[in-house]
């Protein structure tokens, strides 16, 4: 029997939520698939080109498509998925303001909006939109979750100030 390059599977150790996972991949495996091997869901296979952010886990903390992104290439570093941010507060935020709709894309949103509080304190409005725009929703108006980003970071800047008022 031949085996074509890129086709004879290997098993992989992958850095997922805080736990090393064992994982089968093939080198054209995308990381969304091999996620959803693992029984990650949270991760979904919206438009699988990049366009939707439906997909978006964080690798290193660094928000990526993760139908963009080979499975290979997650070894050796660290992903976050959805399912690993249970107590970001971003989380209860986008349920205290009604970020969420249908549910679709809701946890690429929670992702990309946990990366931005926690590597940016202070963003305007303006940055907030950019890190908003790769991640897609039919169903709001963007504003629900800018409203939760915002009261993420109000609660985060009580906090450090010494006044948590909330």
């Amino acid at each position: 029997m031949s085996v074509r390059c890129g086709l004879r599977p290997g098993v992989f150790e992958v850095h997922v939520n805080g736990q090393f996972r064992e994982v089968v991949l093939r080198s054209s495996d995308t990381l969304l698939h091999a996620l959803r091997d693992l029984g990650l869901t949270g991760a979904k296979p919206g438009c699988e080109n990049g366009d939707c952010g439906a997909c978006t886990v964080l690798l290193d903390g660094v928000p990526v498509h993760a139908c963009l992104t080979l499975g290979v290439e997650a070894v050796g570093h660290s992903v976050t998925t959805a399912e690993g941010l249970v107590d970001s507060p971003i989380r209860q935020a986008f349920i205290d303001y009604w970020a969420i709709q249908c549910g679709y894309c809701t946890p690429g949103f929670v992702v990309v909006c946990h990366a931005l509080v926690t590597q940016c304190k202070e963003p305007t409005d303006e940055q907030i939109k950019e890190w908003l725009q790769p991640n897609l929703c039919r169903c709001t108006g963007y504003q629900e979750i800018k409203d939760a980003v915002h009261a993420v970071l109000r609660h985060s800047t009580q906090t450090t100030q010494g006044g948590d008022k909330e």
